[in-house]
């Protein structure tokens, strides 16, 4: 049976990790060696306890340097195991250490690479980064619910789980809980099909806890009586003082199929937009995967290239670098512009590989708005009026898609050009979308209008 641990253990412990921090980014060290403590000693071994992600990891990362360490400055004590920490064993300061609330269960790939430090910060997304921050920081006490909205890949789900990483390290004392609406949904719907006590249970873990979470809450649209049990939840823990934090892929206002008093709730805090990134945002970002990946770009026009290809979704992003750099290890070629343009041709985003965008956000709608008067022979006047003909709907929905899919404009500034609101938007957004099957009058419409915005670029 080990020993419990003494300050003599707790000190050379800290020796062990200040060897290490000087070797390591502040990130890693806070992420990997920070949560770790000494929990005993057994003769020349020192058993040290943690999380198990981190307990893992960093016995496969660090495991030898951190033993190196030990060796060197603690005599008599060789070896570093690793262990659960035994039922009423001293922490690190001697004390007794405390039941944790248990965490809500992040999937493992997003809870270890997804934190504030990681998160690329632009011009689109800056509010939405400094209001995470503060919830992070002051949980409850900033913006509560705080509410971030945006198309899918501009950063919305890095900010929860930074969130919620970032209180896992400064605040263990506080129950937090991730999850998707989604899988409240079927966690909820399971929960029915008990005798009783899985609702309780169901209850008992989102009702008790002092930050919740939830990613993705349209899709509760639709779903009366999950909506139901979310509002009931969403009223307990804001009476009792607790952090909410809900992500969408639009405002509140635009999810018509939610009752109104959810809706209302929704807007009682913070509502922030998370725009697609601009170019400098979406060069930070390739740059900090290219070293992260070891992938050779000695030409920053290489990673521009990949970034006017990819415009407005960061995963999208990640993907198009992946691809050209499998391209450039298969084919044993260094990465170049004439590479990029070939490994993504057109297919990685609507905009050519090499085609400079209008810098005026009012320029690069306009020429959107060119294009779909052109293919459907509408007068400019007509695209902007409150006429409801059936060419003019058609013409304004097609062009507000393209227009979000084809630049960087958010959702205020396209809905600025045609004089609407952004719920117009969106619901234009998602008719077309609804309408885009091959052959169909939209998808022929929507390839001529790319192919004047794009002369170059193939056809479809």
């Amino acid at each position: 049976m080990p020993e419990r641990p003494t300050h003599e253990l707790s000190a050379i412990w800290n020796d062990v990790r200040e060897d290490l921090r000087r070797t390591l980014p502040p990130s890693a060290y806070e992420n990997w060696l920070e949560p770790l403590q000494p929990v005993g000693r057994q003769g020349s071994r020192l058993y040290v306890s943690g999380p198990d992600r981190i307990r893992d990891w960093f016995r496969r990362r660090y495991g030898a340097a951190a033993t190196a360490a030990l060796r060197r400055g603690a005599s008599g004590l060789t070896e570093i195991a690793f262990t659960d920490l035994p039922p009423g064993a001293a922490d690190a300061g001697g004390a007794e250490t405390a039941a944790t609330p248990p965490t809500g269960a992040i999937p493992a790939g997003l809870a270890e690479t997804l934190d504030f430090d990681r998160f690329v910060i632009g011009a689109g997304n800056r509010f939405a980064h400094s209001a995470a921050l503060a919830v992070a920081e002051s949980p409850s006490e900033s913006y509560n619910p705080l509410f971030l909205y945006g198309a899918p890949g501009t950063g919305k789900t890095h900010l929860l789980v930074s969130i919620a990483n970032y209180l896992r390290r400064h605040r263990p004392d506080l129950a937090v809980a991730y999850t998707t609406a989604e899988r409240f949904t079927a966690e909820f719907v399971t929960s029915l099909r008990g005798d009783g006590r899985p609702a309780e249970r169901f209850k008992e873990r989102y009702r008790g806890v002092g930050v919740l979470l939830i990613d993705d809450v349209q899709f509760l649209e639709g779903k009366l009586r999950t909506e139901d049990e979310f509002f009931h939840t969403f009223n307990e823990l804001y009476a009792a003082g607790s952090q909410v934090v809900l992500s969408s892929d639009r405002p509140p206002e635009a999810m018509e199929r939610l009752s109104e008093r959810m809706r209302d709730r929704f807007a009682w805090g913070l509502t922030v937009e998370m725009q697609g990134p601009d170019l400098p945002t979406r060069l930070a970002l390739l740059r900090r995967l290219a070293g992260e990946h070891a992938i050779v770009a000695p030409d920053i026009e290489v990673l521009r290239q990949i970034a006017l290809a990819a415009p407005q979704n960061l995963r999208r992003l990640e993907g198009a670098l992946t691809r050209v750099a499998a391209f450039a290890s298969l084919l044993g070629e260094a990465p170049s512009a004439d590479l990029v343009r070939r490994a993504l041709g057109a297919s990685e985003g609507a905009k050519q590989v090499g085609t400079p965008a209008p810098e005026d956000p009012g320029q690069e709608l306009e020429r959107v708005q060119r294009a779909v008067c052109d293919v459907l022979h509408l007068s400019p006047a007509d695209m902007r009026s409150k006429r409801r003909t059936a060419t003019a709907v058609r013409g304004r929905q097609l062009a507000m898609y393209v227009a979000r899919n084809s630049t960087d404009l958010s959702l205020a500034e396209i809905a600025r050009g045609f004089d609407r609101d952004h719920s117009t938007v969106l619901y234009s957004i998602r008719t077309v979308e609804r309408q885009l099957e091959p052959g169909s009058d939209i998808h022929r419409a929507l390839e001529k209008v790319h192919e004047r915005l794009h002369p170059t670029a193939p056809a479809g």
